[in-house]
């Protein structure tokens, strides 16, 4: 037997992370060699392709690790590793990360061949009005009153803003939940809960 059709019977003919079933392909996850089907997963394009190039990453597209993340297949769980461990910012991505539980060996092959936070050139780092390092799902204080935009009201200083997330692109703002409402705040208002 072939080592696709070993995967497309492992796997149900369907992508073992999205569960599509068009243009389906083995793909080795590194730094394996992917000769056997246990050292592969089956991908359709639309995952491999953003896999493959990281800056191309739907967002969304990713919520499908809600269920994939749970598969008994150590190649599968990997890769959900992988690409949470990518998405960690988001704040359901760090829950689900959070929540993912892999075997000593697995996750040592998760980590192999990946960068580390400080290795990652170019990586948008969060600061507080301290100099802290922000990082998603963090509490913050207000340290001054804001006018907020669009409403009528106004974040009082000393508000606490629980599980915040971060803006990717931006290093000097950050999302989070004020009087039930989700707003933008500046980094430089706010002072990491410790």
């Amino acid at each position: 037997m072939s080592l696709e059709q070993e995967l497309l019977n492992r796997s149900g003919s369907v992508c073992e992370l999205c569960q599509s079933t068009t243009d389906l392909k083995a793909y080795p996850v590194a730094p394996k060699t992917g000769a056997t089907a246990d050292e592969n997963v089956l991908l359709c394009q639309h995952c491999l392709g953003q896999v493959e190039n990281p800056e191309t990453i739907e967002v969304n597209h990713w919520h499908c690790l809600n269920d994939s993340m749970w598969s008994q297949i150590p190649a599968v769980q990997v890769m959900a590793w992988r690409m949470l461990n990518h998405l960690r910012n988001e704040g359901w991505a760090q829950n689900l990360l959070d929540m993912l539980y892999l075997e000593e060996d697995v996750l040592a092959w998760a980590k192999e061949g990946q960068t580390s936070d400080s290795e990652e050139e170019g990586a948008v780092k969060h600061i507080d009005s301290n100099g802290a390092t922000l990082e998603a799902g963090d509490t913050v204080v207000l340290i001054k009153d804001l006018n907020v935009k669009g409403t009528s009201f106004t974040a009082k200083r000393g508000t606490a803003v629980r599980g915040i997330s971060l803006v990717h692109d931006n290093p000097e703002q950050i999302e989070g939940r004020v009087n039930g409402q989700q707003i933008v705040i500046l980094s430089k208002f706010v002072k990491k809960n410790s």
